[in-house]
């Protein structure tokens, strides 16, 4: 479908369960998952730009969808810097919202975006580069279960020479958090902490934690019985009735 949208030079946004992809003559212009954090939290959380200016550009320029040109325009951020962050943010999302197993397909002409076309990419190209994040996650290490999976610290000793960036990524796994949950309390990109945490795993220093499965229906069992019906009690039960 996203082909076929580009072919058409379509206008709108393509859902899936993992997120959007917005579209404007065929071409993507934005990108949005909940496993990533928007493009205000990484303009806001390293001090590029504070909350205040951020929300202004909401008010005065997102009804217009001209949400990127106002921060240009207003001295607010650079254009060329605004266009690095808002590609990160455009390729962050996309990994997530073009990933396997992310459901149906559903796309509305003619729906734009408040941030408006920063710097449209071609349809190919976000392709190209999602595939080629895949490859590196699957190098670095090929279960994909930290992905998503609650993680925990192993008890293998820590290398005081671990790089900072993943001495912050270590500092939030908790057992809890998941890296989705580090990269929106970090402000970093999540294929970022894809990254860093594959490369823990690797070390083995983190591991996922699995969730337990969900719960099915039982099998009836007999009072008394662990695992099933008592076998040589049917069978005396069985001899009765046909004595009868």
């Amino acid at each position: 479908m996203l082909d076929r949208l580009a072919g058409e030079k379509a206008t709108g946004s393509l859902m899936r369960e993992h997120g959007t992809l917005y579209l404007a003559d065929g071409q993507v212009i934005h990108a949005e998952s909940p496993h990533t954090p928007g493009l205000d939290v990484l303009l806001t959380a390293g001090g590029a730009l504070s909350p205040e200016e951020w929300s202004e550009a909401l008010t005065e320029a997102g009804p217009e969808q001209r949400v990127g040109r106002f921060l240009v325009d207003s001295g607010h951020f650079p254009e060329g810097a605004l266009e690095l962050c808002h590609l990160g943010a455009l390729y962050d999302a996309a990994f997530f919202v073009l990933g396997p197993g992310g459901g149906q397909v559903r796309f509305r002409h003619g729906v734009a975006h408040w941030l408006g076309a920063v710097r449209p990419v071609p349809v190919d190209a976000v392709q190209r580069e999602t595939a080629r994040r895949r490859e590196l996650l699957h190098e670095i290490w090929p279960e994909e279960e930290t992905d998503s999976q609650p993680l925990f610290r192993t008890r293998l000793p820590l290398d005081t020479r671990l790089p900072w960036r993943q001495r912050a990524v270590l500092d939030q796994v908790d057992g809890a958090r998941t890296a989705s949950d580090i990269s929106h309390a970090l402000g970093r990109p999540a294929f970022h902490t894809l990254v860093d945490i594959r490369r823990l795993a690797a070390a083995g220093i983190v591991a996922a934690t699995r969730r337990p499965p969900r719960p099915t229906t039982a099998p009836a069992r007999f009072p008394g019985t662990s695992a099933g019906p008592d076998v040589a009690l049917l069978r005396r039960i069985k001899n009765a009735l046909e004595a009868l």
